[in-house]
């Protein structure tokens, strides 16, 4: 690991790194990322900053963790595309269009969730898809 830039928390500088590697190849999309007892060893940390660093990347889109399985480098992350949705679907309700779309009266209640696809930070696509409430 580089000498720490003093100023900058040490979560922060593993992030970086993994996100360096993410972006270049070294960990391919869709690559498991090496376990947090690993990653602990490899940059002198412990298991809580590991975590705050993968939180880090997960919230960028970088990432995603699956229960009891691990922690995957996103298969968008590469060459700055990244995808991020909001963190929690919505309870919306349902417009005209929506209402015939679902055969339902309009007002009902539907869950929308959203979703941001962006290259190099611009945005390319915003999409919204929506269930019904159950």
């Amino acid at each position: 690991m580089p000498t720490p830039h003093y100023g900058q928390p040490r979560y922060r500088m593993i992030a970086d790194e993994l996100k360096r590697r993410i972006e270049d190849g070294t960990i391919r999309p869709g690559a498991l990322l090496p376990a947090e007892s690993v990653l602990t060893i490899e940059f002198r940390a412990s298991r809580g900053t590991v975590r705050q660093a993968i939180a880090v990347l997960r919230e960028a889109a970088l990432v995603v963790t699956e229960h009891g399985r691990g922690t995957y480098a996103s298969p968008y992350a590469q060459e700055g595309r990244a995808t991020g949705a909001d963190p929690e679907p919505r309870a919306v309700a349902a417009d005209p269009e929506l209402a015939a779309l679902f055969a339902v009266d309009v007002g009902t209640a539907l869950v929308e969730q959203q979703r941001v696809d962006r290259t190099n930070g611009i945005v390319e696509a915003v999409i919204r898809t929506y269930k019904l409430l159950r």
